[in-house]
């Protein structure tokens, strides 16, 4: 039997249903359940997916699929008894795109196919509206011309502004018929002008170019660019719905209008959206016209408000989940004319999904599925600082059409947009966005429009982006190209300058219950994260963290105060001169220590000794060169400054800074990054490593004697052979047993490595022999791996980038063919060698959901990131669970 590849719907029947969204797009799918639900639907038909794909490889529709239109169309007419083409009674139809995912305004539709010079007359008759006729006829003959024959819709917008110019009118509602007839006859000879041919009169013509014009949409360079932005694979495809068009403008009896069954900004279960009276739904999403909130349709049009909460709710129990709906209302008759999971911004997604749950809705697995991790980090966004706003000058007030906090630079068009984005940050400002935008959109951390609504074009794709949106704002003449502008997405206030802002407190209880569930979900995969100091850590522990798995001491030197005795201790000549300068270094490490154990009490905190080469504790050799050279000709003054900014007394300048500048080129070398560094330094200076763990263990000490609970984890870097870790170790159980020696006292501290060397992964056997857990670092795996720097890699990235010779960025998301693969090995050769070794990564690809997933699959025990990524990475380890066990389910997973 032939695949089957158009599927009917109408009032109580569907060839399909709401899962086959793969097949029918998530447009397709809703209306074949809300058919199947008795829900009102203009009958029509859905092409499907694999169509698109069809039409893109062969450059047509197949024969036997055409055949199959023909029998669907005929259904529908059969329906609606009426047929497309007919000049007494026509049936018109729409065309609309509809693929697996939402992509808001990124493909095209056409709206009152089947007009020509006969049918519009039927029309007439029909209707006994000529102005609502040509109003019909009009439209088409735009959307047909722009999207089935490539002419620039800024043309038929031109004919229509002339139009309202000689009638000395200022709204496309104040044309009359004969103004409306004026504009379409005009239309029509600026597309016979353009193309050279007219345009097609046959309905059947018009409904195949129609069709074919929706699949060319899905290879657009915005769709593209959206797609990639939201990492949807092109071979999806779109499918095309097909439907018979019903009016919104037929009267004050009449309305069209979108919505959601909740607030898709905060998840408020309220009916959300926007209608106009007498118009077509272009009308509400245009922006041509400011639409009213849906609230007011209960006094205009009360039973059909009525039917629509009734409808729509009943929907969301159906579909489980916040529907976005399109609807018009004919003549005092309410039709649904599509319904799909709605985009929402990040809080909204927390509070919806917790919601559901609570409503029985939805399962626990189900909610944690739904919200993707780029949505919870909307969460984490920093917030505008109050008293900061007070100082600023309010210029404009919009519609809060997605929330949060933006600061940056006016860019007046998407393409000024990429390009200042380059220098810093910038908030996309334009009358109205279209879906030419897109890169702009991208490119700008904030999007203000002149016009538009809460369902307007840009406030549904900055939702679904996670950027702040203010829309509707009014005239914004005032705002020039590079001014400073500060956008509350949240509030619709715009202000010239620069507010402060203060980091988020995501911890409302939506959030807390969510959290709750991931936990519950991923069970024993661990969250840890890289802190550095006690309010790092207790920031993070607030935040979920179940340790730390990462602490690096090297950050711990780097204050004015700690540095001067870390550069005495590479200054000096001898050993002795070294341990006097670690001896001063001791008592600040330890109680860093103390704050950290004490922050993460009863978890364990894994500690890095010293990791980077040495230089980068002393001024660059180039400044001190040149600081050198003018000391001998230098004023007072110029000494002062000199010495203040060595941090040196007038009389110790002349003898440190050239003893300095030797020193620096001593250790100057060509390649740090792979010189002398991590347990390297250990074995030369062991005194280094003596002092950082005597400083962990008189910490551990003193918190236990204080009733506290320390789980001190010593990790050694960069080792490549098991015999650096031998001698690493040693030093270290020496310190740890005479400090447990002298107090009696068991500190039970674990020490490992750092596996971050490609031969410490393929030895992994060996160095298991003498480690007690491994932790990947794989920030430099991957630079070692590839043999590539990540500093330097952003200074050709854009090329590979352009080329796809990266799917991803390696020091973004792991690499899994090559880096990841010794991570495996690591695993199975480690374990192999010590049956329950503790195994986390700790490289900045453990906060990354995709690479978080990969870490499960090979059987890690944990992952460690920044402390504000941990409830990023507590949600992608439970969805990874999920993912594991053939349970992911939900749009919001593809990323991960």
């Amino acid at each position: 039997m032939a695949e089957r590849h158009v599927f009917g719907f109408g009032r109580g029947w569907a060839d399909g249903d709401g899962e086959m969204k793969d097949v029918l797009g998530g447009k397709g799918a809703g209306l074949a359940a809300m058919a199947r639900a008795g829900v009102p639907v203009p009958p029509g038909f859905t092409i499907s997916t694999a169509v698109c794909n069809l039409y893109q490889r062969d450059g047509a529709v197949p024969a036997a699929v055409e055949a199959e239109i023909a029998a669907a169309l005929a259904k529908v007419e059969a329906e609606t008894g009426r047929r497309l083409g007919d000049p007494d009674d026509p049936l018109l139809l729409s065309v609309r795109s509809g693929a697996r995912f939402s992509m808001p305004g990124m493909m095209n539709t056409i709206l009152n196919l089947g007009l020509n010079e006969r049918t519009v007359r039927g029309l007439i008759r029909r209707s006994g509206r000529p102005r609502f006729a040509w109003d019909c006829y009009r439209r088409f003959v735009h959307m047909f011309g722009e999207v089935a024959l490539g002419i620039d819709g800024a043309r038929f917008e031109a004919l229509l502004s002339e139009q309202k110019r000689r009638a000395g009118v200022s709204l496309d509602t104040e044309l009359s018929a004969e103004d409306l007839e004026a504009v379409t006859r005009a239309g029509l000879a600026l597309v016979e002008e353009l193309t050279g041919a007219p345009l097609p009169s046959d309905p059947r013509e018009q409904l195949r170019r129609s069709r074919d014009a929706v699949f060319d949409s899905w290879w657009a360079p915005r769709a593209a660019y959206y797609r990639q932005m939201e990492k949807i694979p092109d071979d999806l495809g779109t499918a095309a719905n097909v439907q018979a068009m019903v009016f919104g403008n037929l009267g004050p009896d009449s309305a069209t209008g979108v919505g959601f069954t909740r607030d898709p900004a905060t998840g408020e279960p309220v009916l959300y959206g926007e209608f106009l009276l007498d118009a077509q739904g272009e009308d509400v999403v245009s922006g041509a016209r400011t639409p009213e909130p849906l609230a007011r349709l209960a006094e205009t049009l009360p039973a059909a408000h009525a039917e629509l909460a009734a409808t729509v709710r009943r929907l969301e129990g159906l579909l489980g989940d916040l529907q976005d709906f399109e609807f018009t209302v004919e003549r005092g008759q309410l039709y649904l004319l599509q319904t799909r999971n709605g985009k929402r911004t990040g809080t909204a997604a927390v509070r919806i999904a917790v919601d559901l749950v609570a409503e029985g809705k939805i399962d626990e697995k189900t909610a944690v599925s739904r919200v993707s991790p780029e949505q919870l980090e909307q969460l984490l966004h920093p917030v505008f600082a109050p008293a900061s706003l007070a100082a600023l000058t309010p210029i404009a007030r919009g519609i809060a059409a997605s929330p949060g906090a933006a600061v940056g630079r006016a860019a007046l068009s998407a393409d000024a947009a990429v390009l200042a984005a380059k220098d810093g940050p910038v908030i996309l400002v334009r009358p109205e966005t279209t879906a030419d935008d897109i890169h702009g959109m991208d490119a700008a951390v904030g999007i203000l429009t002149a016009v538009g609504g809460a369902s307007s074009h840009a406030a549904v794709v900055a939702r679904g982006m996670g950027r702040p949106c203010v829309a509707g704002a009014g005239h914004l003449d005032a705002i020039a190209e590079g001014d400073w502008l500060s956008l509350d997405g949240t509030t619709g206030e715009v202000f010239r300058g620069r507010a402060e802002t203060l980091p988020p407190d995501p911890r409302s209880p939506a959030f807390a219950s969510l959290m709750a569930m991931a936990d519950r979900i991923r069970g024993d995969f661990g969250v840890r994260a890289n802190v550095d100091t006690p309010a790092d850590a207790r920031r993070a522990r607030e935040l979920g963290a179940e340790g730390i798995g990462l602490c690096r001491t090297e950050h711990m030197f780097f204050a004015e105060e700690r540095v001067r005795h870390m550069r005495a201790m590479i200054l000096a000549d001898d050993e002795a001169s070294r341990r006097a300068a670690l001896a001063r270094l001791l008592p600040l490490q330890r109680a860093d220590f103390i704050g950290i154990f004490e922050a993460m009490d009863g978890l364990p905190v894994v500690i890095r000794t010293l990791d980077p080469p040495l230089h980068e504790f002393l001024p660059p050799r180039d400044e001190l060169q040149l600081d050198v050279a003018r000391l001998a000709h230098a004023t007072p003054a110029e000494r002062a400054e000199l010495a203040a900014r060595h941090g040196l007394s007038a009389t110790e300048l002349d003898l440190t800074l050239p003893a300095l500048l030797a020193r620096v080129s001593d250790l100057h070398e060509m390649n740090p990054m792979l010189g002398h560094r991590g347990c390297r330094l250990g074995i030369s200076y062991p005194e280094i490593t003596e002092m950082q763990v005597r400083a962990i263990a008189e910490a551990a000490l003193e918190v236990t004697r204080g009733g506290g609970r320390p789980v001190p984890e010593i990790m050694i870097p960069l080792v490549g052979d098991v015999a650096e870790l031998r001698h690493q170790r040693a030093i270290a159980e020496r310190v740890i047993a005479e400090i447990e020696s002298e107090t009696g006292i068991a500190l039970g501290v674990k020490i490992g490595t750092m596996i971050e060397i490609p031969r410490a992964a393929l030895t992994a056997d060996a160095i298991a022999s003498a480690a007690e857990f491994f932790s990947f670092g794989t920030n430099d795996l991957t630079q070692t791996t590839y043999g590539m720097s990540r500093d330097d890699y952003g200074k050709f990235a854009p090329r590979y980038r352009e080329l796809g010779i990266f799917k991803d960025d390696p020091f973004a998301v792991l690499d899994p063919e090559g880096v990841g693969r010794l991570l495996e090995m690591g695993v199975l050769r480690g374990r192999g060698a010590r049956p329950g070794l503790e195994v986390g990564v700790c490289g900045e690809h453990g906060g990354e959901p995709r690479s978080i997933a990969f870490c499960h699959r090979i059987g890690l025990d944990y992952v460690s990131c920044s402390p504000y990524r941990v409830p990023i990475a507590r949600l992608a380890a439970a969805q990874a669970v999920l993912a594991a066990a053939g349970e992911s389910g939900g749009e919001a997973r593809r990323t991960v």
